[in-house]
């Protein structure tokens, strides 16, 4: 006779109907493969189960809860904005309201006169632009009622993001090869009517030039080894004079032979042949490896050297 609830060491079949049938020698009350079928009849008071609480129970969006302690406040980047709560984030005003674009954090804070403003958390590790914002970028030139080409659009995360910043005044040209990812990208626009999709390549914007019209400011995050020419053929067609460019350098898809720091200046050096004037340049650690982030003007006028 078995002890009931044995092991069944030696095998036998797994526990009959009442419990330890084992063959084998298992001390009483030991786990027993036949006992109470697993997680059957202790299922109702959350025993063995699956979980008392049911599946995904408080699961939330957790984080970020809009209520009266989260205080948001302004950036010193007009149109970008701080959300200080137990943990602080940086944060665009959302130009559609309850609609998120990948799944992003939403912040909905209420001003005095009880309406609602809604706040999209802006994902530095997802977003080259917001990295070098917190980077600690002096001047990204995307602001409110700005014209924007942005160049290697991809699904349209940050697109997303400085359709926000520019507002309904703005307008957002968004280049992007892949139609993959142009896919995601034409349907976001649908819903935010200042951007502007265009699925072409970027090396040819003379396929593009009926779409768009002069920009202030040209934002490329195209990570091809030619970027610097491709940024520079664009703004030949639609950065006005005196306009603004940031771009952002990978490092490892232009030389991976050399170190990131050679690799910056060298591409600065490319640029300046183009016309354009760095102003600054920031690196993205920690949220990127290897990338930096320059910011600076194209076709400034010379400094008039004072006559003597």
């Amino acid at each position: 006779m078995v002890a009931p609830g044995g092991r069944g060491g030696g095998g036998g079949f797994r526990g009959g109907r009442d419990g330890g049938r084992g063959r084998g020698r298992g001390p009483p009350g030991g786990r027993g493969r036949g006992g109470p079928p697993r997680g059957g009849p202790m299922k109702r008071d959350g025993g063995r189960g699956r979980g008392g609480a049911p599946r995904g129970g408080g699961r939330g969006r957790g984080g970020m809860k809009g209520n009266s302690r989260v205080v948001v406040e302004p950036h010193r980047h007009e149109g970008v904005f701080i959300a200080k709560g137990k943990e602080d984030a940086l944060v665009t005003k959302n130009m559609v309201p309850g609609e998120a674009v990948y799944n992003e954090k939403r912040i909905s804070v209420q001003n005095e006169d009880g309406t609602k403003v809604e706040y999209r958390v802006w994902n530095p590790f997802r977003s080259k632009l917001a990295a070098a914002v917190l980077g600690g970028v002096d001047e990204i030139w995307i602001k409110p009622g700005a014209r924007v080409l942005y160049l290697g659009a991809a699904s349209g995360t940050t697109v997303s993001h400085v359709s926000d910043i520019v507002g309904p005044t703005g307008v957002v040209y968004a280049v992007e090869f892949s139609h993959r990812s142009g896919r995601d990208l034409v349907n976001m626009s649908k819903k935010r009517t200042n951007v502007i999709p265009i699925i072409e390549d970027a090396r040819h914007p003379a396929k593009y030039r009926m779409l768009v019209g002069m920009v202030d400011v040209i934002f490329s995050d195209v990570a091809q080894p030619d970027q610097a020419r491709i940024l520079a053929l664009n703004a030949s067609y639609f950065l006005k004079q005196e306009g603004h460019f940031v771009i952002s350098i990978k490092a490892n898809c232009i030389d991976s032979t050399v170190p990131a720091e050679a690799v910056f200046a060298q591409e600065v050096k490319k640029l300046q042949a183009e016309q354009f004037k760095p102003m600054e340049q920031v690196t993205l650690e920690p949220f990127e490896r290897d990338h930096a982030c320059v910011v600076g003007g194209y076709r400034m006028p010379k400094k008039q050297k004072p006559t003597s």
